[in-house]
Order: C-alpha cells, then structure tokens, then sequence
C-alpha cells in the first residue's frame, strides 16, 4: 500500500456520510474494548449497581478523549487519526487497588473515590513523561515492556476463565450451558477472524459478543435490565469524590509508565498507515503531544468516573482496511461515542451481558495480549543475560499470583506493591536491567528506535480489538 491508495488522506475532508460510515467501523472495532475494562473491574469489586453508570461514562470519556486526541489542540494531541479507549492494561492493578480499600473498609463510593484518586495521580506521571520520552525508553526498553505486557495478559486469564464458568460465586459456574455458550462465541470470533471479507474480521469480537448474546436470549441466559435508568443524563465530575492509597498507587503508577511506552508505538503506526512521518521533528511533536494527550485524558476520565484512557492500536488496521487516513474521521468517532456515552440505559444493558459471553471475549482478548508482549520479546536480540532477566522476571512476576501467601509476612506497604505480579516482574525486569547492562545491545537498539518500537504498538491496547 502506497500514499497513492489512499482514499482520503491525513488533510483531507470526506463528505459527511462518507466519514460517518468510515467512524462506524472505528467504532465497531473498539466497542468492546471500551466497555469490558469497566465490567470486569466493576464485576470483580462488587460494584454492580454502579456499573451502568461507569459504562456509559467509559464511552463518553473515550469519546472526548479521541476528539482531543484527533483534534488537537496546541501542544495536547497527535492529531492522527487515533480512537482511544479505557486501557486493558489497568485491569489488573485497578482490581488489586479496589481489594486494598475493600481490606481496610472501604463502601462502594469509597472504593470509587480511592481509584479514581490514584488513576488522577498517575496519570499525571505520563503527562510529565511526554516531555522525556528519549530518556524513558532508555530505563523501560522492549524488554522491559514486552515482560510487562506478557504479564498483564497472563494475570488476568484466570478472570476471564471465572466467566466462562458462569462468574465467581455462581451457583451454576462450571455447568455444560456456560461451557457451551462461551465455545459458541470463540467459534463465531475465529470464523469472522479467518474471513476473506475485512470488515467481518474488524468486527469479530463485536460479532461474537453479538451472537452469544442472541443465543443466551434463545435459551433464557439473558435478563433484561430491571433498572429504571433516564434515558439521557450528563456526567458529573468527581461524583464519589477523592481519595489516595500510596500502596495501591504504585502498581497504577508503573503501568502509566508502561502505557507512555505503548502510546509511542501506537502513535507510530497510525503515522505509518497515514504516510506521514516517522521521525524528524514533526514526528517527535506529534508523538509528544499524543503522549501528553494520552495523560491528561487519563486524568479526565478520573475526573468524571472512569478509569484510565489510552490509544487503540486496531483502529490502524481500520485505516488499512479503509484507505481513509483523515483526521476529520476521528472526529465523528468521538462524537458517535459521546452520544452513547450520554445513554445511561446502554450501560443498563451493557452490563447484562452473560458472563460467559463476556469470559469468552475477554480471555482472547487476554491472550493476545500475552502474545503482543511474547511477540516484543521475540523481537530482541537473545543473549544470555537477557534470557536470564526475562525468566526471572516472569518467574517473579507469576509466583505471586500463584501463590499469593508468599508475601503474607511482608510490612503492608510491601505486601501491596509485590501482591501485583504486574509489578514484582516489572521491578525485576527493571532493576535486572541497571543491574546487568548490555551496552552494545542497548546501542544498537537505540539505534534502530523506530523498529523497537513498531512492536509495543501491539501491546495491551491492541487487543482491545476486533480484528
């Protein structure tokens, strides 16, 4: 593909049907993954009646969050076409905050109030970050990254396997229906994705949870919500207030690191598929204000209820599929996903969908991502001491998980940061790094930048995707 086979290039306006078509299949693309962030972390928190809401927020916050990311406004932006999302990548550290806060009393809006607090704080680390992008990447290098992300699809397949068996506590979990109803979705997802017709393929994880759902309504699966939520209503900021954990911050923390780190590749291939810069000067203030638009977005989603935004990788291959690169497309996206946002009764339905349904999705989706971070590792050069770091590091990072009871004995402090085998291993990888330099390795790396970091474009946020 040639800037010639472009349709609509990065400048260019498409009349409005045109352009709304095109965001359509940006929306189709990134639907899922916009909503199956708040879900799980609200499922497993024990958050459900505030669930309907926190969805539709997820889909107002992207919205804005892409229009600020398109747009671009001063210094704030790539004005790429880039859709943004809730991030996959918080999952876990969210989950394990939301269990800190549960420990020490916390109701439901105090839960609310200590992540949204902690997400605000972090995000102001990438917003600082976007200014110092050379220098991170010479601390969190692909190793470093692809470790992570490795971890964080691996971590959170045990709470996509709790759905399929029908959701923690379910008196049916385990039974032949939700086994079945999950096995009906994975098919449907992998036949849309083996189609010679693209668009079933952008759309297949939408396609599947679409399909399971029909067939959990044909055998009695699904209930219509019972909520009596208003058809339209506007958020309002900081609606369960603030609060702050320092330990359940410095997992958020670290991961806002790491998604600083995603954003660049992202960034990097929707310059790729538009055909515009890769590098010089340009490139760099596109990349730092995507950064900076990726922070302050985080912080605008805690500020109104949500939790952290970041760019969606898949909506590259919407261009590719498209041949349309105008920036103008995105924003009818954030448009179209404001006006969902607005519906709280969406989330009302939204959060209706049958675990199993929602297990299926979600542990493709986890598994892609472990395999995005495999895919940076595969890309690096494997000497032995780099071979060393990245088996202790999963190693660390794993045994926690596995067996939880190894920091039982730690101060609280301690016991909140290595309870996250996202962190443990993060900090092994890192420290491993300083510990045992590869100068030469790292030189070259630093030599070739732009092709280490095509890779984190598919990381977590990629697999929020449907092709």
């Amino acid at each position: 593909m040639t800037s010639n086979d472009l349709v609509y290039q990065h400048g260019d306006r498409p009349p409005p049907v045109t352009a709304a078509l095109v965001a359509f299949q940006h929306v189709l693309a990134s639907f899922v993954g916009i909503i199956a962030p708040t879900i799980i972390v609200t499922n497993a928190l024990g958050l459900g009646a505030e669930a309907p809401y926190l969805i539709s927020l997820s889909l107002l916050i992207s919205g804005i969050s892409t229009f600020i990311q398109t747009r671009r406004f001063g210094p704030v932006g790539s004005g790429l076409l880039s859709v943004q999302g809730t991030s996959f990548s918080f999952v876990a550290a969210l989950i394990s905050a939301g269990m800190i806060a549960r420990q020490q009393g916390a109701d439901d809006q105090q839960v609310l109030a200590t992540l949204f607090g902690i997400c605000m704080a972090g995000s102001l680390i990438e917003v600082v970050l976007g200014g110092f992008l050379n220098r991170l990447r010479r601390l969190i290098t692909p190793t470093v990254t692809g470790i992570v992300v490795t971890l964080i699809g691996l971590s959170l397949i045990h709470v996509g396997m709790t759905d399929i068996g029908g959701g923690f506590g379910a008196e049916t979990f385990g039974a032949p229906a939700n086994l079945l109803l999950a096995l009906a979705v994975i098919v449907t997802v992998l036949a849309c994705q083996l189609s010679r017709w693209p668009l079933l393929r952008v759309g297949s994880v939408f396609a599947g949870l679409v399909i399971g759902c029909i067939l959990a309504a044909m055998f009695g699966m699904f209930t219509p919500p019972t909520d009596d939520s208003p058809l339209f209503r506007l958020p309002m900021p900081l609606h369960y207030g603030l609060d702050f954990n320092l330990a359940a911050f410095i997992p958020v923390a670290f991961v806002f690191l790491i998604t600083a780190i995603e954003t660049v590749g992202d960034l990097t291939g929707s310059s790729r598929a538009s055909f515009m810069p890769t590098h010089g000067p340009d490139y760099q203030r596109r990349i730092r204000g995507g950064v900076i638009a990726d922070g302050l977005n985080s912080l605008l989603a805690g500020f109104f209820n949500t939790f952290p935004n970041t760019t969606f990788s898949q909506n590259t291959g919407v261009i590719h599929l498209t041949g349309v690169a105008s920036r103008h497309v995105g924003l009818y996206v954030g448009v179209i996903l404001m006006a969902l946002g607005l519906l709280p009764s969406l989330g009302g339905w939204l959060q209706q969908i049958p675990k199993p349904v929602l297990g299926a999705t979600t542990t493709l989706m986890f598994g892609l991502i472990a395999v995005s971070g495999i895919r940076i590792l595969a890309e690096q050069h494997m000497t032995r001491k780099r071979i060393m770091l990245i088996a202790l590091s999963l190693g660390a990072g794993l045994g926690v998980q596995v067996v939880p009871d190894i920091t039982a004995q730690l101060p609280d402090a301690l016991k909140a940061v290595f309870s996250s085998s996202i962190t443990t291993g993060g900090l092994v990888a890192i420290i491993g790094h300083l510990l045992m330099p590869e100068r030469e390795l790292q030189e070259k790396d630093e030599k070739n930048e732009a092709e280490t970091t095509e890779p984190v474009a598919e990381t977590s946020s990629t697999v929020n995707q449907a092709g």
